[in-house]
């Protein structure tokens, strides 16, 4: 998930000093909130079942009615964009704090921040939830900061090239796949590991052992999920130079032509379209005209990314404030928040001092939970900073990567 970018004030006296609430960029706080909101939908299932259940081919769940709809919501308007959304921002955060590679004293800055970073995500991921991105980034942030002073063309040409490489990889091969036959995809699923309902309910189970058992399953979890993140590092790095790019070419902050934004709010939505209809409840997957169109049109998360910047960025230009503005207090506190839904999610469904509701809902079930929780800090995020410059952790992880106590409160 993406923190919020805290860019620098450079006294004369050469010291540095964090930004000031009123030095920050509007649209990226609006980006963050959008992207923190949009998150827990897809984060929520990995929070409600174990990790056998994220790991499923298929649908071993056969959702149905309202599940099957709930489900399809996150599929086609959520899954993948927002932690796209999330890796692109923080390639910006990376130059907004380290400045450029020349400048030592914010690069030793970066450095102190990345490692606090990687361990709140340690904390986070071994004693809240195994599904943490905090320590991936922290990874990721190492490599790109060798790269932050790169130009705004540079980066787009070369992130965006091997974006392209891993998105043409994921909308061609399921279009390859259907166009060999149903017969073929069976036999490619019978020679694949399958995970049953029965393992998924036996994991559930162990969670539900008692005493230190959730810890320990998502302890496991957590491994398994930390060693696989190393390989998923050339895919959030490029994806960090986009969005890097983008904002150091003025895309992120509204400085690009209308007619762009529009073409790319046009292209996101042909896509949403074609996956939307395509993967609808119902539909019988051989009637398509192409097998595996759905799974195509999933594949192109990252320009169904960009559609999403270019509306909120429209909205803004445009007068509907009233909505991008509710959005800026959610993303200013966007660390806390992220982490706070770890918390309350974790609490419901499987800490001990909660519900332990763990395997009980489906799709339908949690979007209830996730509106609630929405709503929550939409409400509270305001509320907060009316008294304090930023969120309890973020003044927490700024007091750590300065080594002293900086103010929290206005």
């Amino acid at each position: 998930m993406s923190m919020p970018a805290e860019a620098l004030n450079t006294p004369t006296s050469g010291s540095l000093t964090p930004v000031t609430p009123k030095d920050r960029i509007f649209q990226l706080d609006m980006l963050r909130g959008w992207a923190i909101l949009g998150i827990l939908a897809v984060n929520a299932m990995a929070f409600a079942w174990p990790m056998a259940a994220e790991m499923a081919t298929g649908d071993p769940f056969g959702h149905t009615g309202g599940d099957a709809w709930g489900q399809w919501a996150v599929d086609v308007f959520f899954q993948d964009k927002f932690r796209t959304l999330f890796t692109m921002l923080f390639g910006v955060s990376v130059f907004l704090v380290g400045g450029e590679r020349q400048d030592h004293d914010r690069g030793r800055l970066l450095r102190r921040r990345l490692f606090w970073l990687a361990v709140f995500g340690l904390i986070h991921g071994v004693a809240i939830w195994y599904g943490d991105i905090l320590l991936h980034y922290a990874s990721c942030g190492l490599v790109m900061m060798l790269v932050r002073s790169w130009s705004p063309g540079r980066l787009v040409w070369a992130g965006g090239s091997i974006s392209a490489v891993w998105m043409l990889f994921a909308t061609a091969t399921p279009l390859l796949l259907g166009a060999l036959g149903p017969e073929f995809s069976a036999k490619m699923a019978a020679g694949s590991p399958q995970v049953t309902m029965e393992q998924i309910n036996a994991a559930v189970a162990a969670y539900q052992v008692g005493g230190m058992a959730p810890w320990i399953e998502n302890l496991k979890a957590w491994a398994t999920l930390a060693v696989m993140s190393l390989f998923l590092i050339p895919v959030s790095v490029p994806l960090m130079m986009v969005g890097l790019g983008l904002f150091k070419s003025g895309f992120l902050t509204g400085r690009a032509p209308v007619a762009l934004y529009i073409l790319f709010v046009g292209i996101a939505a042909a896509i949403l379209a074609v996956d939307a209809w395509a993967s609808a409840p119902g539909r019988v997957a051989a009637s398509l005209p192409i097998n595996g169109l759905d799974s195509a049109a999933g594949g192109m998360a990252p320009l169904i990314t960009i559609g999403y910047v270019s509306m909120l960025v429209l909205f803004s230009r445009v007068g509907l404030r009233v909505f991008t503005d509710r959005l800026v207090p959610v993303g200013r506190m966007a660390f806390t928040n992220y982490l706070t839904q770890s918390l309350i999610m974790a609490s419901v469904f499987y800490l001990p001092w909660g519900p332990e509701w763990m395997g009980t809902l489906g799709p339908a079930g949690l979007w209830p939970i996730v509106i609630a929780i929405w709503a929550l800090q939409l409400i509270w995020s305001p509320l907060w900073l009316s008294a304090f410059q930023m969120g309890p952790l973020e003044w927490a992880w700024r007091c750590l990567t300065y080594g002293r106590l900086v103010s929290i409160r206005k």
